[in-house]
């Protein structure tokens, strides 16, 4: 069973917090990370053990301001995983909330919806 993750967030990479009793990932800023495999894969392997392991919900709080191309490609990454988790009868939700200035970014987030079954909220921040 994998611990925990919080990482804060620097200039390059957003935080990232897992809590696995509550079922819950919340990531919150920038992402361009010099070494994307180093940063992401343990939070892949995360949400994978998560969905090996526990039978309760995932959801996962996005406040992602934006993503670079091997960002998007590790998001995708762990969507997939999600999607499969989905299909097979888990309860998996994602909440991605933007600032309604950004419009890529909620852009983005509708590309990623559109590859997903499961629910995708996407949500301007009032």
């Amino acid at each position: 069973m994998l611990s925990d993750i919080h990482t804060p967030q620097t200039p390059s990479t957003p935080a990232v917090h897992t809590d696995r009793a509550a079922g819950t990932v919340a990531m919150a800023g920038e992402s361009y990370p010099e070494n994307p495999f180093d940063f992401f894969q343990p939070l892949i392997d995360w949400v994978g053990d998560y969905l090996d392991t526990e039978t309760r919900p995932l959801i996962l709080d996005l406040e992602l301001i934006y993503l670079n191309t091997s960002s998007i490609r590790a998001m995708m990454d762990i969507f997939d995983r999600m999607e499969e988790a989905h299909l097979a009868g888990r309860e998996v939700r994602v909440r991605w909330t933007y600032e309604p200035e950004n419009e890529r970014v909620g852009e983005l987030a509708e590309e990623f919806k559109e590859d997903c079954t499961f629910p995708f909220i996407i949500e301007p921040r009032p």
